[in-house]
């Protein structure tokens, strides 16, 4: 039996794609929550928390953009022109976010210009994936082999919920990993915050999720026609268990459980979106098998992937082995 190299390279991409929305959604959680501290030393406990991860999260996203040029081409050469604002504007608002994390801890006198970076990176970088996003399921124009939309085809009502939705799902992550990792004034704010953030985001699931299907007759037919429905039945079931699960932890004062409970709506969402996209990388245009390289650079690349994946896996589960409990006011980035 011949292995399909295109659907082992769209599910490893796919990976990539949930690991980095699971691992670097919290931090940017965290800094859309910023401005909501009230000490200079508050924010600094914020930062701290997340200091040493950080910059090891975004590796998934160089792996499935890079992934996403090199395995499946026509999609990349599609996707690219149809999203180059939003594109554009998140990877800006990463560097912004990324300066500030040094910078702030040595510019003593404009350390507030540095928390503003920060806190706009995050919030702008989350908007613009959640308005790609939202881009993409909507619909890209295509003639031939190639993108025939307009420059501000990517803006909609559609793309603009899906980001707004995605700033307050960051956020909710955010504030769970602050009640997860913070003690005082902090945690406790962090509490009442996913409180009311749990709740809207739940209702931005659910109107998010009754859209898509009469976004594309292809996505109707996975959610609603026998037996594709069978898949995705356990979905909205299993989404209410982990809202349960959220509430449940923030009562009974198990941080964990919330802060898992909000991956696995992340994980769940996703999950429903694969389910709707399958099998095409551009919905109802363009399938993974279409978009895919020749086979023996498939193969080439997969050799590659072997080793590197496993090694970024055993990094990020070292450095939050190390970085383990809560962060304390005396502990310091540098």
């Amino acid at each position: 039996m011949t292995l399909d190299y295109a659907l082992i390279w769209a599910g490893l991409i796919a990976f990539a794609v949930l690991a980095y929305v699971v691992l670097d959604g919290f931090d940017l959680g965290v800094g859309i929550l910023f401005p909501w501290a009230k000490t200079e030393q508050e924010r600094d406990l914020m930062m701290n928390s997340v200091a040493p991860v950080w910059d090891g999260n975004e590796t998934w996203l160089v792996l499935g953009g890079g992934g996403l040029f090199a395995v499946f081409p026509l999609a990349y050469s599609i996707i690219m022109p149809a999203l180059y604002a939003p594109i554009i504007i998140m990877l800006l608002a990463l560097v912004f976010r990324g300066v500030a994390f040094e910078f702030r801890w040595k510019s003593k006198n404009s350390k507030y210009i540095w928390d503003w970076a920060f806190a706009g990176g995050s919030l702008v970088a989350t908007f613009a994936q959640g308005v790609a996003l939202g881009a993409l399921v909507q619909g890209i124009q295509i003639s031939g082999r190639a993108y025939a939309g307009g420059w501000w085809d990517w803006l909609s009502p559609f793309s603009l919920l899906t980001g707004l939705a995605l700033v307050i799902g960051y956020a909710l992550l955010g504030a769970t990993w602050l009640v997860l990792k913070t003690d005082g004034a902090v945690e406790q704010r962090a509490k009442r915050a996913t409180a009311g953030l749990g709740i809207v985001m739940l209702g931005l699931i659910v109107l998010v999720s009754g859209i898509s299907p009469f976004l594309h007759e292809h996505f109707m037919q996975k959610w609603f026609a026998w037996p594709a429905m069978l898949f995705v039945a356990p979905v909205p079931l299993l989404v209410l268990v982990c809202a349960f699960c959220l509430f449940r932890g923030l009562q009974v004062n198990r941080p964990l459980m919330s802060f898992l409970a909000v991956q696995g709506l992340f994980v769940l969402s996703y999950i429903g979106l694969v389910i709707s996209f399958f099998p095409y990388m551009v919905p109802s245009s363009v399938t993974l098998w279409q978009a895919a390289a020749p086979d023996n650079s498939l193969k080439f690349l997969l050799v590659g992937a072997v080793f590197l994946i496993p090694i970024i896996l055993a990094y990020s589960a070292y450095a939050y082995w190390v970085f383990r409990g809560k962060v304390g006011p005396t502990h310091d980035y540098h």
